[in-house]
């Protein structure tokens, strides 16, 4: 998987984020991980809560709870195997910048959209993040563990953004993608320093 061409990211992490950051404090990342999962499973949520009245959106995002939450137990389970606790939810400061590029009004469809490829660009990075896990890690268990998810990630963005084609009447979704992937390659820039998925 290319990250160019399938994901469209602009900017790769740099492997030696695993060696230098990562494999020091598995602790730290396996416990913002877990809170990825469940903030995903959240957002999620909230898209049902906003969105009622779209049954197909809905039905999606039911089946997409229930996914993030089994990620959320699994990621639990390791680090109780591993003899650590679950530690306190860690904040993701590349999530709330890249919330920050969601237009503020604008329409029902507009922020819909936003939020549907809002949702997109986190999976893809996240995605793309346990690719580099998964080929770099000094870890057998975890490398397989990352390179299962990084394949649901890919399923998890490729379905936002059907989504988004699906429900846009006046927005042009593969422009409005493009702005986000700019954006996105900006904030990234300040990240892959810290032991965190996305940081």
């Amino acid at each position: 998987m290319s990250e160019k061409t399938i994901l469209k990211l602009q900017l790769p992490t740099d492997p030696l984020w695993v060696k230098n950051v990562v494999e020091s404090n598995i602790e730290e990342l396996l416990t913002d991980h877990a809170f990825c999962e469940q903030k995903a499973a959240s957002n999620a949520i909230t898209l049902i809560v906003q969105n009622p009245n779209l049954s197909d959106l809905v039905q999606e995002m039911i089946a997409l709870v229930q996914e993030e939450m089994d990620h959320f137990k699994r990621v639990h389970e390791i680090i109780l195997k591993r003899g650590y606790v679950l530690g306190r939810e860690r904040k993701d400061n590349y999530v709330n910048e890249l919330r920050k590029f969601i237009i503020v009004g604008g329409g029902r469809e507009m922020q819909l959209i936003d939020r549907l490829l809002f949702s997109a660009m986190i999976e893809a990075r996240s995605c793309e993040r346990f690719k580099v896990l998964s080929e770099n890690i000094n870890d057998n268990s975890l490398a397989d563990f990352y390179h299962e998810l990084m394949i649901s990630e890919a399923t998890h963005y490729a379905m936002f953004i059907r989504l988004a084609k699906k429900y846009a009447v006046e927005v042009d979704v593969d422009k409005r993608w493009n702005e986000f992937l700019k954006f996105e390659a900006q904030v990234i820039q300040n990240y892959g320093k810290g032991e965190t998925i996305h940081g």
